[in-house]
């Protein structure tokens, strides 16, 4: 069983490739690691191509989820070449093999960068990611996908204090009314907990489709259904809402597995591993025999690993209401970082974050690794990444390794119910073309085969 072919991945949400009906068709723009497109896959729907500029990010994506391997793949155009693209570069190079795909496309998932808009950072109204917004609405335009499927922090919809050079205040309010004119928009808030992901993560949602033949039934209702059918979802798979930290990653504790050589990066140590303890564990062992990839450790001096320690006895004994330090603790440790988390075990995790010393371990006196990162983000165990660990200084704003593959990902588990309601509104959606189809059909000449 190779590393993109696990068990899970020929389970009923999985299309089946001998079914006389084609599955939908997808593009995966800004498309990271891979998070979105794998829960599309599972959910039965085919993609086309994956739209990501960092090299590294891309080579996760490539690695994972190949092209034509089923069943969990992408087709890939022949006419564009497999690599990492640029949005503009790949609207300039390759225009026509893009307008050769128009009306093939049924979804165009993925949102433009968040950096811009999110709390944690500047939120600087003129930060060119921002404005990736006007080339993803050039996508669409050439594509002209049925449906449409973006994901943002919350901070998207949220008025700046100062308008951006352009007069633009609030992004998502003009996203809205840059689509609105050709297709019907629904939009809500999205909290990943509520969907069996173990960490407390709200992300601002579209779901769009086109006005050709009018709104398709359960438009209106898409988020209301999706938060009903989460139960019903997580049911089949012996899962629950809100699972804890613990329930996440306490098998991947040092105490419990020990230490190994670490695979990934010589002079390092990593976790071993000796089996799962929770449902959800089991659920994302997915078939994956063996140690789970990136289990490497971070290299803590001692004063580093005994100040943790200290740190998260602290706040085990004290206020477990919030995960971030109080400015108290934080001067009795002289932290400057305003950041810094401690995991509880009894509880979802924080929204994880791009930098790895965000968070602590609920009990261990470390950071986590990046497969702990991943399972707080529903990644099965055989889903690898590739590039470096972690980056710093200016490089930080053009690389993307590791760390930050995890923590802008869409979690697998939620994109995979979000495509299985798309893929019901879809059905639904062609049901109504073919029928509006035959009722505008010119009737056959008398006499005509």
């Amino acid at each position: 069983m190779t590393a993109h072919e696990p068990e899970s991945a020929r389970s009923e949400e999985v299309h089946d490739s001998s079914s006389s009906t084609p599955p939908p068709t997808f593009v995966d723009v800004f498309a990271g690691c891979g998070g979105l497109s794998l829960g599309l896959m599972r959910a039965g729907w085919r993609g086309i191509l994956a739209i990501e500029k960092d090299p590294w990010a891309f080579a996760t994506l490539s690695a994972n989820l190949p092209v034509d391997e089923e069943p969990l793949s992408y087709g890939w155009p022949e006419t564009i070449p497999h690599q990492a693209w640029d949005i503009h570069d790949l609207l300039s190079d390759h225009r026509d093999a893009l307008e050769s795909l128009a009306g093939t496309v049924d979804l165009l998932a993925g949102g433009p960068p968040c950096q811009g808009f999110s709390y944690v950072g500047r939120r600087c109204p003129d930060d060119p990611r921002n404005f990736l917004f006007e080339t993803y609405l050039s996508l669409v335009e050439v594509l002209q996908p049925r449906f449409l499927l973006l994901e943002n922090v919350l901070g998207f919809q949220s008025d700046f204090r100062v308008p951006a050079r352009t007069g633009v205040t609030n992004f998502a309010r003009e996203l809205h009314g840059r689509l609105s004119g050709k297709y019907h928009v629904e939009t809500a808030t999205l909290r990943a907990e509520e969907h069996g992901i173990p960490q407390s993560r709200a992300r601002y949602f579209f779901i769009c489709a086109t006005k050709d033949i009018g709104s398709p039934d359960g438009l209106a209702t898409f988020f209301e259904d999706l938060r009903t059918d989460a139960k019903t979802f997580l049911a089949k798979r012996d899962l629950g809402p809100s699972p804890t930290a613990h329930d996440a990653i306490s098998d991947l504790e040092v105490e419990r597995n020990g230490l190994i050589p670490s695979p990934d990066t010589p002079g390092f140590q990593a976790v071993g591993y000796t089996g799962p303890l929770s449902a959800y564990q089991r659920a994302m062992r997915d078939g994956h025999s063996g140690v789970p990839p990136d289990t490497r450790l971070a290299r803590h001096r001692p004063e580093i690993r005994s100040r943790f320690a200290s740190i998260i006895t602290t706040v085990r004994n004290g206020d477990r209401s919030a995960w971030t330090l109080s400015p108290a603790v934080r001067r009795a440790y002289n932290l400057r970082k305003a950041t810094i988390r401690v995991l509880d075990a009894s509880r979802p995790a924080p929204t994880i974050t791009s930098l790895p010393d965000d968070l602590l371990h609920y009990s261990e006196p470390r950071i986590l690794t990046v497969r702990e990162n991943a399972r707080l983000q529903s990644f099965p165990d055989w889903f690898a990444f590739r590039g470096n660990f972690t980056t710093g200084g200016s490089e930080r704003r053009h690389q993307v390794p590791r760390f930050t593959q995890v923590a802008n990902a869409v979690p697998p588990l939620l994109a995979e119910q979000l495509g299985l309601n798309l893929l019901s509104l879809h059905r639904r959606h062609s049901s109504r073309r073919c029928s509006s189809q035959l009722d505008t059909a010119v009737p056959a000449p008398p006499g005509a085969f």
